[in-house]
């Protein structure tokens, strides 16, 4: 772009003074200021209004305020990380907008608070509409869930809190399996739950309509997995999120609900089938559209023949603001044509509407679903976004899955997964579950359990090693996955670890995995028991973007010590309960201390802690604050760190943003950081720094204690995501 042209883009036109930008809500362009200099997307869409006003969906009297609402910025919301229900001032809704809190010189302190703490987990910036269905979901610590759309993950982190629910136990019996189909934004969604050091997630890659069909391992014998909680939030339209995505105003149309449709009704087919019997199922779109909202409901609960029903939660979230779900609507094609119902709609247009956008026409049958028992929520009740929610509670298995179960062979086993996918995409009219019946192969039932007496053992994978799948059983998309090998109990690797942190004896080693059959062992994770399962038993049907949380990495000189793996401080909560030696107890300075000089000597540690350091050998500690409930003035939760005990001198390996939430938590502001030193400035140093000497630099040098360049192994990085 010539100097011209970069000019002319950043002209402003002359404006008069006291006129205001009727796009931007009145607000005067003059006072724009540091909010950049581009033009505005001009918030209106007559088609838009025109459809929302004849269908009635707001209240009467309200439209002026829906539409103003809509022209608005989407304040700023944010949830802390907590194992409670957010009405309890674990979320917070700020009256910024997110651009505001971007650019204005006043809040950049604020605004880099907020994107530490997010990285190191222990908030997330999340739309307030965006929490209402996991909490609607009601998730126990033991519930086997399934986020069936989940990237980019921020309802899958609610997930994992509320499985982690009581932090004294280091693995719940429940996990979440999040899948979505773009490889992409998989690892998107890596990212997000990495930063929760959860030992319960695994991270998928398929197509929602078509996810298989799991088998576990129960006493000996294979069943079919089914999920007591399911989330089902679909890709939609989005016109309930106009206030941040500014493009749908121009983008908008009816014809984006039209083609949406039938895929929302297939995802959420797939996933009433995967439901267990008394389970609960979330619907959601950020739509208002009731064809992606009451329409696909009404569809499912009708193809479900009373298998499912909707569930009354008007009382499970008091103090939300929402509308009941509609009974009656029309459909509008993108020109501006109205059809009541499906006999009005002609020939040539039977491809692009469908029967099942439509109300149902037997009135009996429709009172009967309930459907004001859904939750639209509207912008302007509460100063949020647009949403729609429903919960459906599995009475009975579907009923194209009554058929008793009887013995799968090979055979069975391989063509399941399509015809899973083809229950999937039917739509449900009487003929064509007749149909559908007699074509299902055996074992397909909701009760049913898969008895494979003809050598099931073969099917399972020697070593431990669940690799990618085949080529020829599922085409590879994206990046081609490293294998999840699980240590074998006789692996000489394990013993020294045992052995040089004193492990106690119900520590589950068989759920150590690494990601590499060949070479030395750079990594080890640690998942769950159950997902452990899960993983040996579906290596061929699943592609697994990740799972696991790191516990212990190799240093290369380890081999020089008793054990060649230190603690990784991504799984140290994990690890630490089962942890018996090589633990250090410190004080609040000697965290202070530790957090802000790169490789303190033993002699600037408290007596008490120096007392415990100066006797261990080299290697891996553990260093373990606990507070002290006589002095409320020092911080009152336990911390737990990871440290390596040099020649000399010790240091934490603690990634950045931690370090910053830590010192913050014990009311130290961060300055800044010196990096040749290795030093952090805050506001306590920042008086009187006390610079190393030469003897500290030294020291630096010659400690053991530096990691070495094995990746994932830097003391303030955290490991990439694959």
């Amino acid at each position: 772009m010539g100097r011209r042209a970069r000019g002319r883009r950043f002209q402003q036109p002359p404006q008069p003074e006291g006129e205001e930008d009727a796009s931007d809500g009145g607000r005067k362009r003059g006072q724009a200021g540091w909010e950049g200099g581009y033009p505005e997307i001009v918030k209106e869409n007559k088609l838009f209004e025109h459809y929302y006003q004849e269908l009635k969906i707001v209240p009467e009297g309200e439209w002026d305020q829906f539409m103003e609402s809509l022209r608005e910025p989407l304040p700023a919301t944010l949830r802390i990380t907590g194992y409670k229900r957010y009405p309890e001032e674990l979320a917070w809704h700020t009256n910024l907008s997110r651009k505001i809190l971007r650019k204005s010189p006043l809040l950049a302190k604020f605004h880099q608070f907020l994107v530490s703490e997010t990285e190191s987990g222990n908030i997330s910036r999340q739309e307030a509409v965006s929490m209402i269905p996991p909490l609607l979901l009601n998730v126990e610590p033991h519930h086997k869930i399934l986020d069936m759309c989940a990237a980019p993950g921020s309802k899958t982190t609610q997930l994992i809190e509320m499985l982690h629910a009581d932090m004294s136990v280091p693995f719940p019996e429940g996990f979440v399996i999040a899948n979505d189909v773009d490889n992409k934004r998989c690892y998107l969604l890596v990212h997000q739950a990495k930063r929760l050091s959860s030992p319960c997630i695994m991270v998928v890659n398929h197509d929602a309509s078509s996810i298989p069909r799991l088998t576990v391992d129960v006493d000996g014998r294979k069943e079919i997995l089914f999920y007591d909680r399911i989330l089902c939030d679909v890709p939609c339209s989005g016109d309930g999120t106009m206030r941040k995505n500014i493009d749908v105003w121009k983008k908008w149309t009816t014809l984006n609900s039209l083609q949406l449709h039938g895929l929302q009704l297939r995802i959420a087919t797939r996933g009433a089938e995967q439901l267990a019997e008394g389970g609960r199922m979330v619907y959601s779109t950020c739509s208002l559209n009731p064809v992606e909202d009451e329409a696909v409901i009404a569809a499912l609960l009708e193809k479900s023949e009373g298998a499912l029903e909707l569930a009354d939660v008007s009382a499970e979230l008091p103090g939300l603001k929402w509308m009941p779900g509609v009974s009656q609507w029309k459909v509008m094609t993108r020109d501006g044509q109205w059809f009541a119902d499906w006999h009005e709609v002609p020939q040539g247009r039977h491809t692009q509407i469908r029967p099942t956008m439509f109300p149902p026409t037997d009135l009996e049958k429709l009172q009967a679903m309930h459907l004001e028992r859904c939750l639209r929520i509207l912008p302007h009740h509460q100063n949020t976004g647009g949403f729609f929610v429903a919960v459906l509670v599995k009475k009975a298995p579907m009923p194209w899955n009554k058929r008793q179960p009887k013995v799968q062979n090979k055979s069975a086993e391989a063509r399941e997964p399509r015809v899973s996918s083809h229950v999937a995409a039917t739509e449900g009219n009487p003929s064509d579950q007749s149909e559908l019946e007699s074509q299902m192969i055996t074992g397909a039932g909701d009760s049913e359990t898969a008895h494979n007496t003809e050598n099931t053992e073969s099917n399972e994978k020697k070593d431990g090693v669940c690799g990618p799948p085949p080529s020829k059983k599922m085409k590879l998309f994206g990046f081609k996955e490293d294998p999840f090998v699980f240590i074998p109990e006789d692996d000489p690797l394990f013993p020294p670890i045992e052995k040089f942190y004193a492990l106690d004896p119900s520590f589950p080693r068989m759920n150590l995995l690494t990601r590499t059959t060949e070479g030395k062992k750079r990594q080890l994770y640690m998942v769950s028991k159950e997902l452990r399962n899960v993983l040996l038993n579906n290596s061929e049907k699943m592609k697994v973007i990740n799972t696991g949380i790191k516990v212990w990495c190799r240093n290369n000189s380890g081999e020089e010590f008793d054990c060649a793996f230190r603690l990784a401080q991504e799984g140290i909560y994990t690890l630490y309960p089962f942890i018996n030696s090589r633990i250090i107890t410190v004080s609040m300075e000697d965290v202070k201390t530790l957090l802000t000089q790169e490789n303190p000597f033993f002699r600037k540690l408290s007596s008490e802690a120096y007392s415990q350091v100066k006797d261990l050998a080299k290697g891996s500690v553990v260093l373990k604050y606990e507070p002290d409930s006589a002095n409320p003035d020092t911080l009152q939760c336990p911390i737990v760190l990871c440290g390596w005990r040099g020649k000399a001198s010790i240091r934490t390996f603690v990634p950045k943003n931690e370090r910053l939430h830590y010192l913050r938590m014990m009311g130290l502001e961060v300055l800044g950081e010196k990096k040749k030193e290795g030093v952090i400035l805050t506001n306590e140093n920042a008086a009187s720094p006390e610079q190393p000497g030469d003897e500290d630099a030294k020291q630096t040098a010659q400690d053991p204690c530096v990691p070495d360049s094995v990746p994932g192994c830097d003391a303030a990085a955290a490991e990439p995501s694959r």
